[in-house]
């Protein structure tokens, strides 16, 4: 029964992301995290100490979001269903798979229709400048974000959760909002988001290169952990080349390239040896490890789940 409470909420929370992804209707945690980094950097981001300012707003907001979702779980606790009521909403919100499906679908098909459609759509999901995008180099960041954000958005919250629990997923929600906000190398975040990128940078660390493992278990392609292991390491990030490294080799194409941010030039090694034209059957194709993949990481937090309750609780 023990083990049946423990991993409900969990296994209820995935079925709902894939049934619904994340309604427009409903307010979500990563909107009120947004608001609390935003209210702190416009106050704090200024000066002379931001390294030191924006390091203690990211460590503070993370430990808050610890330390308030630990409290509200220990207050309910002793009321079941209310109790397995929070837990699946709280572990629904960090589940993003099926937003991001969607979006990379509405992507294809939006530059399918026309250019300037497709660099609408996909300036929703990525952070670089899309004004001056092609059509393969929107198709392309479709996909590296997917690939990417499989790993943010999918196996890293579960990996936390499987770690240090429901707190611990939010925490790590909010680790992951920061880096999306302030992490960036420009002038304005270099110094105030330092810290909040290493801190990401860390957390993300595991189950980056776990994601590229999956991915290529999902893909039925072992042999493709050699092609991981030698452009993982060439992407800008220390993380998120692992699992593009891994789609690009699934797929047999080409991500990287040069691109802009905040009206900057940026180089991102490339990753992959085939440079080709991507279609909607690769997004198909790439939509079909992502599931695959969710399924296994669902699969290894209920392993995880099931020997804590025999062995550890």
């Amino acid at each position: 029964m023990d083990f049946i409470i423990s991993i409900g909420p969990l296994v209820i929370a995935w079925i709902l992301d894939l049934l619904l992804g994340d309604p427009l209707w409903m307010s979500h945690p990563v909107i009120w995290f947004g608001k609390a980094i935003g209210f702190c950097e416009y106050r704090f981001n200024k000066g002379n100490l931001r390294r030191l300012k924006g390091g203690l707003t990211a460590v503070l907001l993370i430990a808050m979001t610890y330390i308030i979702t630990w409290w509200l779980l220990r207050l309910i606790s002793s009321l079941l269903w209310l109790s397995l009521l929070v837990q699946t909403i709280l572990i629904f919100y960090c589940l993003a798979g099926t937003t991001l499906i969607r979006e990379v679908r509405m992507v294809y098909s939006a530059v399918d229709r026309s250019l300037e459609d497709g660099r609408h759509q996909v300036g929703r999901i990525v952070g670089r400048d899309t004004a001056s995008l092609s059509a393969q180099e929107i198709r392309t960041a479709g996909l590296e974000t997917l690939a990417e954000n499989l790993s943010d958005g999918v196996v890293a919250p579960l990996f936390w959760l499987a770690l240090l629990g429901i707190p611990g997923m939010m925490a790590y929600k909010m680790v992951n909002t920061l880096d999306s906000m302030i992490g960036y190398k420009n002038e304005r975040y270099r110094q105030f988001g330092m810290v909040a990128a290493r801190i990401d940078d860390i957390a993300n660390y595991i189950p980056a290169r776990l994601t590229a493992f999956l991915m290529v278990v999902a893909s039925g392609k072992l042999k493709l952990l050699g092609f991981v292991k030698k452009y993982g390491p060439k992407h800008a990030s220390p993380n998120s080349g692992y699992p593009e490294s891994a789609l690009a080799g699934i797929l047999d194409c080409r991500f990287g390239g040069t691109h802009d941010y905040f009206g900057e030039s940026v180089y991102k090694p490339y990753i992959g040896e085939t440079e080709r034209n991507l279609s909607y059957a690769d997004a198909t194709k790439a939509i079909a490890i992502n599931r695959k993949v969710e399924l296994l990481s669902i699969l290894l937090v209920i392993a995880v789940q099931l020997i804590k309750v025999r062995f550890l609780l």
